[in-house]
């Protein structure tokens, strides 16, 4: 309905608000399609009152752009959360204007309200950004000196990259003395003044060897591109391919991870992930469930849902749900395909149905509603093997029955839309 530009009738705000509080996965598409008179209706019940912090601005109307005598009076009078709600939506139509309105008040907001605006330049960030960025590093506030750097690393011209990779490159080199080519690491020595104005953390959190936290963030914030001159021209799936000493793999190949993501590398990602049939469910660089999720979201949709399938195909759907999270929804037909086969063959193997209860509940939400009728043929109750899990079988057919019935409302919900 929201991509069709429908209203919500006046009588189903108020069920749209008890939703929105319930289900926090389907908030914001829930509170876009009530709109303004839902925001009204949240300001009279304390139990709705959720929708005014959730809604930019508390739903308040935001000046047009080229009125500036409004645009500057909001902002010098309003509310901390219209004043936010003014920046962010400054931001994505002009940058530039968004970055000069915030210099004129910087130097006088609190701590905690810089480090928010500060935060709404990720939108249109750029190298015109970073003279301001550059100021933010001598920042009073060490969270907002902290944001300033991760953004300026996200900028692989800026000079605080070029600075970070100085510092980097100087901690990891090709050893050719070993049999075959291998990554050696120094770890820093000590974290300066100017490491820590750069944005680097100089204590660790429990149970982290320093060094180790040092050089984890010199080469995430690294540009990405340094690399392949400083390893011998190799490209990024050769570099994660190469052997590293001393145990110092694990640290390097997160750090890059993690670089991978902040500067949206997408042919880094690729090798940190590794094929998606890889032993242990991973790539030689993805560290955790979490990192694979982080990285797959710098690739495109098609090719984002194909390696997850893939995934499922070699390792089930155990620890898929997370992955599934990043899909872009309706799910591509690989993809549905291959979560409802991993469904099957759980069924086959004599499971109980709610163990997959969390991909289940997506496949509701995400399988593309035309797959409805290739799930026909698993609503009938199957034959129990010897060491199945008593009753599992017909478990299993109420659960498909109620994707199956669930998946048909959407299409009949979305052909109703079609021609209304």
């Amino acid at each position: 309905a929201n991509a069709r530009g429908f209203a919500a009738p006046p009588q189903a705000l108020p069920a749209l608000l008890d939703a929105a509080r319930g289900r926090t996965d389907l908030r914001p598409a829930a509170l876009r399609f009530a709109g303004p008179r839902a925001m009204w209706l949240a300001r009279l019940n304390p139990d709705w009152r959720f929708a005014l912090r959730a809604t930019p601005g508390g739903g308040t109307a935001l000046p047009h752009p080229e009125d500036t005598e409004r645009t500057r009076r909001l902002w010098d009078e309003g509310l901390f959360a219209e004043r936010v709600a003014l920046l962010s939506a400054l931001r994505a139509r002009e940058p530039a204007a968004a970055r000069e309105l915030l210099t004129t008040t910087w130097s006088t907001e609190r701590a905690e309200d810089r480090l928010m605006f500060l935060d709404s330049l990720r939108t249109g960030l750029g190298p015109q950004d970073e003279p301001f960025l550059e100021q933010a590093l001598s920042d009073r506030s060490r969270n907002v000196r902290a944001t300033a750097a991760e953004l300026l690393s996200a900028l692989p011209g800026s000079a605080l990259a070029a600075r970070m990779a100085v510092r980097a490159t100087a901690c990891v080199a090709v050893d050719h003395t070993h049999q075959s080519p291998t990554i050696a690491v120094e770890a820093p020595p000590e974290c300066d003044a100017s490491m820590e104005r750069d944005g680097v953390v100089a204590k660790p959190p429990a149970g982290r060897g320093e060094r180790s936290w040092w050089l984890g963030q010199l080469v995430e914030a690294t540009p990405l591109g340094t690399w392949s001159a400083r390893l011998g021209g190799r490209t990024p799936r050769e570099i994660v391919a190469l052997p590293v000493a001393d145990d110092w793999r694990s640290d390097l190949h997160a750090a890059w991870c993690r670089a991978a993501v902040r500067q949206r590398d997408p042919e880094w990602s690729r090798a940190l992930l590794g094929t998606p049939s890889a032993p242990e469910a991973g790539g030689p660089g993805a560290v955790s469930l979490s990192e694979r999720a982080k990285l797959l979201a710098t690739l495109d949709a098609g090719e984002r849902a194909d390696w997850v399938a893939g995934f499922i195909a070699a390792h089930g759907l155990s620890e898929a749900f997370q992955l599934l999270g990043v899909c872009t929804v309706p799910w591509s037909e690989p993809l549905g395909r291959a979560v409802v086969d991993a469904l099957d063959i759980a069924r086959d193997a004599g499971s109980y149905p709610w163990s997959f209860s969390g991909v289940m509940g997506l496949a509701e939400r995400c399988l593309d509603p035309s797959e409805a009728g290739r799930l026909d043929g698993l609503l009938a109750i199957p034959d129990e093997s010897e060491d199945a899990s008593p009753g599992a079988g017909g478990y299993w057919a109420e659960a498909f029955q109620r994707l199956v019935t669930t998946l048909r409302l959407r299409r009949t919900m979305a052909e109703e839309l079609e021609q209304a």
